[in-house]
């Protein structure tokens, strides 16, 4: 079988796009151990051309003078993640739009299209809706990774056919040493003015649980979740801001925890105590390994993938306050949250039992 997985490049920046992608494989391993996995992203992947633009993709559409279509009717199969929460219009309609014709192409080539485990939603203008309807329609099938983006597939009127959760939980388990106690993940996305939370308000709150959090007698080292590239969100010049802030304030600079790869970044999550982090597959991975994780929630794609897992409540980061600090406190010191984080994890694995035999259905 060969299988091509969109949207969950091995060399992103983001190193929850390459969960996702890793994920994916992981999943597709257990129908085909031989699978041919390719993988493609807007920039350089496995394709013999960039995605690019939408007006790409529309000069694709009319005629494929790149040879992208061509080369996508080699597959038996495609796994269209969507980055994990980008079939929505919260990051801007040119990104779904573009998302949504690299779909039109799959279809122009008569591949069947499977929506992996995500986010489906929010869609909160009339465009971004239609665009939702029109991609969830091209689809053979569609999973969903929590309860609420299944509701909004039925309101688009195309029901899921499977509701399971993230695919990270499909990654090999790691054993490693406890070297490092809490690792605060501290986002780039969030530090930056953006469309999520306020920024200032973010690296406030930031700065008062870092505080609170020492003064407790814990030892905080930085992560970053996205590793430095041109784009401006990464988390590196934000944990190393933050790091400055911290000695600016007279007190020991923390450490820096900057991760080469997924497996490396994996390596050290498994190292720690506890993750609190702004980026939901920095929590993700934790509870993956069994780590127990505070997530910091910028978006609706937090409570119900959590929830659905028996997981950690998260901080809104839009009620940002002493009492969500209070919280913080109070569940990172609960003695059961190692084998609470252990029992999220086991659920998880189960809850993505069902999605091999929906893909060998769908390749039958």
């Amino acid at each position: 079988m060969k299988a091509l997985i969109l949207w969950g490049e091995e060399r992103s920046a983001n190193l929850g796009v390459r969960a996702l992608g890793a994920g994916t494989e992981a999943i597709l391993r257990r129908i085909d151990p031989a699978v041919e996995v390719s993988r493609q992203g807007y920039g350089p992947g496995d394709a013999p051309v960039r995605i690019g633009s939408h007006r790409s993709q529309l000069r694709r559409l009319i005629r494929d003078t790149d040879g992208l279509t061509d080369w996508v009717r080699q597959f038996d199969l495609v796994l269209d993640t969507r980055a994990g929460d980008s079939f929505a219009d919260i990051y801007g309609l040119q990104r779904l739009w573009t998302m949504n014709l690299m779909s039109e192409i799959v279809g122009r080539a008569r591949v069947p299209i499977v929506y992996s485990p995500q986010t489906i939603g929010p869609f909160g203008t009339r465009r971004g809706r239609l665009l939702g309807r029109r991609a969830l329609g091209t689809a053979t099938a569609v999973m969903a990774r929590d309860r609420r983006s299944a509701e909004v597939a039925a309101e688009l009127r195309r029901p899921v056919e499977l509701l399971t959760t993230d695919v990270v939980f499909a990654l090999d388990q790691l054993v490693a040493l406890k070297t490092h106690d809490i690792l605060l993940n501290v986002s780039g996305l969030l530090w930056q003015p953006n469309p999520h939370v306020d920024h200032l308000g973010y690296r406030r709150f930031l700065s008062q649980l870092f505080q609170q959090v020492q003064r407790s007698g814990r030892h905080v080292t930085l992560l970053a979740h996205v590793i430095d590239s041109p784009d401006p969100d990464n988390d590196e010049p934000a944990c190393r801001e933050f790091a400055d802030q911290v000695a600016e304030a007279g007190d020991d600079r923390p450490e820096i925890l900057v991760p080469t790869s997924l497996d490396d970044v994996r390596a050290k999550i498994a190292t720690a105590e506890l993750v609190i982090g702004s980026r939901m597959h920095a929590c993700l991975n934790a509870l993956s390994l069994g780590v127990p994780a505070i997530p910091l929630a910028y978006s609706r794609k937090f409570a119900p993938l959590l929830e659905a897992i028996d997981g950690p409540d998260s901080i809104d980061l839009k009620r940002q306050s002493d009492s969500a600090i209070d919280r913080v406190l109070e569940t990172m010191d609960d003695p059961k949250a190692p084998d609470r984080a252990g029992a999220v994890r086991d659920r998880a694995q189960e809850l993505l039992e069902p999605v091999p035999r929906l893909l060998e259905r769908v390749v039958a």
